[in-house]
């Protein structure tokens, strides 16, 4: 039995029930912005920020009332999630089954017809998005961690989703990261479609100092934004890059761990968010061709303490973040709001927040963060990603297995 839990705007009053129906969280509202920085802990370095507002911005709160439901609890390990046309989610579940998820809190069975995923460690089933031609054609496509000679890889495949919905018809390998190596760590596997109807796809540099330095390599599709058709050739238009034997489909280098890709809902533009070592957790507006700097440059250090490198934030030719977190934050999958329900979060970018246990909301303007906030850091819950449904509320899913809606009150 699920609680329900209200929060009068504009009053003290607290009222706790037990019902059948989905959990409601409505944060305290506070009207306007404030000026001191949402982040409160000491950062884990003295490096200085690139530029004003890159880091610890002021914190703003929505003035406007919303609320929280808990649509299910009976998610295990989610992933990925996107919306359906018709206002039910689809979600990926680590370990290799996805579902569906109705406005009321239904899950389906498993969707039989995936592939095996390698669900140890970081790995599993991951990112999902649909074709944007969905309606006519019933297109799904995820990323995964797929078992190779010699290890494993971040892989993308694609399939139907059955007209009754219980599984995925001609599901196939569309690509595969490589060089496969044996770890379980730093996948990436956000998968999201740009304006021109390409595949953006984020792999990781597999953690291990080993494969580290390849994120700068052109010739290797770890630790890089790839940018692919839906065969997975890479795409017309891709940047060319200068050095010997690069791969055509490679569209940004210089990534660690990559797990979040949205599409600004005004400019196009692909942004994404990256996990930093200890410290250093990123925001990126993406640039073809550009390198990010990872593991040259970053204002994060060594888990155990030592400086990374050459201990190097800034250096000629490599890309800032537009923002970072120091401590981290974990930021996972993200997405723009462009609905109309809360005006005031028009173009924002919400991340779902893992160590930080919150959503992260960041106001921008002219490509600079000017405003950060918290959203239901109470509920304690790992935000592994968040989308914009066909209703225009936000929908999140959390590693404890929920899946929130969020939308005005």
């Amino acid at each position: 039995m699920k609680h329900r839990l209200l929060f009068l705007l504009g009053s003290s009053l607290v009222l706790l029930s037990c019902s059948d129906e989905k959990q409601q969280v409505t944060d305290p509202v506070t009207p306007g912005p404030t000026t001191e920085p949402v982040e409160t802990k000491a950062p884990n370095t003295t490096y200085k920020p690139a530029f004003a507002g890159q880091t610890r911005v002021g914190g703003v709160t929505t003035t406007a009332s919303y609320r929280a439901d808990v649509i299910t609890s009976s998610l295990t390990s989610p992933w990925g999630i996107t919306g359906l046309p018709d206002g039910r989610v689809l979600v990926t579940e680590k370990a290799g089954r996805m579902r569906i998820v109705t406005a009321s809190g239904t899950v389906s069975e498993p969707i039989t017809g995936i592939p095996a995923v390698n669900p140890a460690g970081q790995g599993g089933l991951m990112g999902v998005c649909l074709d944007p031609a969905f309606a006519t054609n019933r297109m799904v496509y995820w990323s995964f961690s797929e078992a190779r000679p010699g290890g494993n890889v971040t892989a993308i495949a694609k399939g139907k989703l059955a007209t009754d919905e219980r599984t995925i018809e001609g599901a196939t390998v569309i690509y595969r990261a490589e060089p496969a190596y044996a770890g379980t760590l730093h996948y990436g596997g956000r998968v999201v479609f740009d304006r021109t109807g390409n595949l953006l796809v984020s792999t990781g540099e597999r953690s291990d100092l080993v494969t580290r330095p390849q994120a700068q390599l052109v010739t290797s599709a770890l630790g890089k934004i790839i940018r692919i058709t839906k065969d997975g050739q890479p795409a017309p238009g891709n940047p060319v890059f200068a050095q010997a034997g690069a791969l055509p489909e490679l569209y940004s280098i210089g990534h660690r761990n990559p797990q979040g890709l949205a599409i600004h809902p005004v400019t196009g533009e692909v942004w994404q968010s990256e996990h930093g070592p200890r410290g250093g957790d990123e925001i990126n507006r993406l640039q073809a061709g550009a390198n990010y700097g990872w593991p040259t440059i970053t204002y994060g250090i060594e888990y155990s303490g030592q400086p990374i490198g050459g201990s190097m934030q800034q250096q000629e030719g490599l890309q800032q973040p537009v923002y970072y977190w120091d401590p981290v934050v974990s930021p996972s999958g993200m997405t723009f709001y462009s609905g109309n329900r809360i005006a005031e979060w028009q173009n924002n970018l919400f991340i779902g927040s893992l160590s930080g246990m919150h959503i992260v909301r960041l106001v921008i303007d002219n490509n600079r963060v000017v405003g950060e906030e918290r959203l239901l850091a109470s509920e304690e819950q790992r935000f592994r990603a968040i989308t914009q449904g066909s209703d225009g509320a936000l929908y999140a899913i959390t590693d404890q297995g929920r899946l929130y809606r969020i939308d005005r009150s």
